[in-house]
């Protein structure tokens, strides 16, 4: 004789995994909302997860390399004055300004090219990309300018799905080690289920949190690991603008973006405006036209280029985004950087 409906729940097989799955709301409202909740997290979490894998990592545009001629004097000469001398030229009027670990120049031998800020070859890729935070063998991909929104959102929405499972599934959870349950073989997928959610959710909530702290100060987490280096030195919060404007230059300036795997951020990743905290004595000073705030940045740098349109409106907002007490003003455009050596940096 079957059980009484009263005794024990139905069961229906799962559309999208084909597990057994326990349904004993009774509640049709309530079976709604769970619903609608778990396909909205499902489809935003396949969304994100899809365009973090096909977004193609951006590379530096044809102003960061070399021109033929300058290639053929990089070979051609011993390295030395003359090979400072080329990259001279070619750097002159980019937007740059990190430098390597001695100070050099940072050029990629195998690219053929001047990296510009905040820019790493990838080894896995073989190729430099833009604002690269790290390559991730999870998505097959290299996260940088171009994906770390989506990749952000990814680890949100997964970490939203895995906590929505964990929560739904924690009163049968219960019920099986006090023996509420059928005994059935698909009270094992009760178990496997939350122990599977619950621990997909304590490290995504570690990722997802050191990326929002990364998110924050403006880091990328190769900065992280080593801060980038100015020709001040090195500075690990060079490029912070403050939390607001952090988040902006990530998500964009319109709000009505942000929780969607969209493109929106700012600027076109090959120049960032900096944040610095220590006086370059061989940089200009403040440019004509900052004067009103020229009190609060006085030992305060600017960037050494002009920044994209998109980038530079962080700058010029009237609303402060300092931070620690710092202030920012436009570069002044086509300042060349004087004294640049080379060092091949892969």
């Amino acid at each position: 004789m079957p059980r009484h409906t009263n005794e024990s729940a139905f069961w229906r097989r799962c559309p999208l995994c084909g597990f057994i799955n326990l349904v004993s709301m009774e509640n049709i409202g309530e079976q709604v909302v769970c619903l609608i909740a778990y396909h909205l997290l499902f489809a935003m979490f396949v969304w994100s997860y899809w365009k973090t894998i096909l977004t193609l990592p951006m590379n530096p545009s044809k102003e960061f390399h070399l021109s033929y001629a300058e290639k053929e004097l990089l070979e051609r000469e011993p390295r030395g004055e003359a090979h400072q001398e080329v990259l001279r030229r070619a750097a002159k009027d980019l937007p740059i300004y990190t430098r390597t670990m001695s100070g050099a120049i940072r050029y990629c031998d195998r690219c053929q090219l001047i990296k510009p800020d905040r820019c790493h070859h990838c080894s896995v890729c073989d190729k430099c990309i833009l604002k690269m935070d790290h390559h991730c063998p999870w998505v097959n991909n290299c996260v940088g300018f171009s994906n770390y929104k989506f990749f952000l959102l990814f680890l949100a929405y997964s970490l939203l799905y895995c906590l929505f499972i964990a929560a739904t599934d924690l009163q049968y959870f219960i019920k099986f080690w006090t023996n509420g349950l059928p005994d059935t073989q698909a009270k094992f997928h009760i178990m496997f289920l939350f122990f599977a959610a619950a621990m997909f959710s304590v490290s995504l909530s570690s990722l997802f949190g050191y990326h929002c702290w990364l998110v924050s100060k403006n880091k990328s987490t190769l900065e992280a690991f080593r801060s980038p280096v100015f020709r001040h030195g090195t500075d690990k919060n060079g490029f912070s603008l403050g939390f607001s404007k952090n988040m902006r230059q990530v998500f964009g300036d319109e709000k009505k973006y942000w929780l969607l795997p969209i493109f929106s951020s700012l600027g076109d990743g090959c120049s960032f405006p900096t944040c610095l905290v220590n006086q370059d004595p061989e940089q200009p000073s403040t440019p004509a036209g900052l004067n009103s705030s020229s009190k609060n940045s006085e030992n305060h740098q600017f960037p050494a280029k002009p920044l994209r349109e998109s980038q530079s409106h962080l700058l010029t907002d009237s609303q402060s985004w300092t931070e620690g007490s710092t202030s920012l003003g436009k570069g002044n455009a086509g300042m060349s950087n004087p004294a640049l050596t080379m060092e091949n940096e892969t």
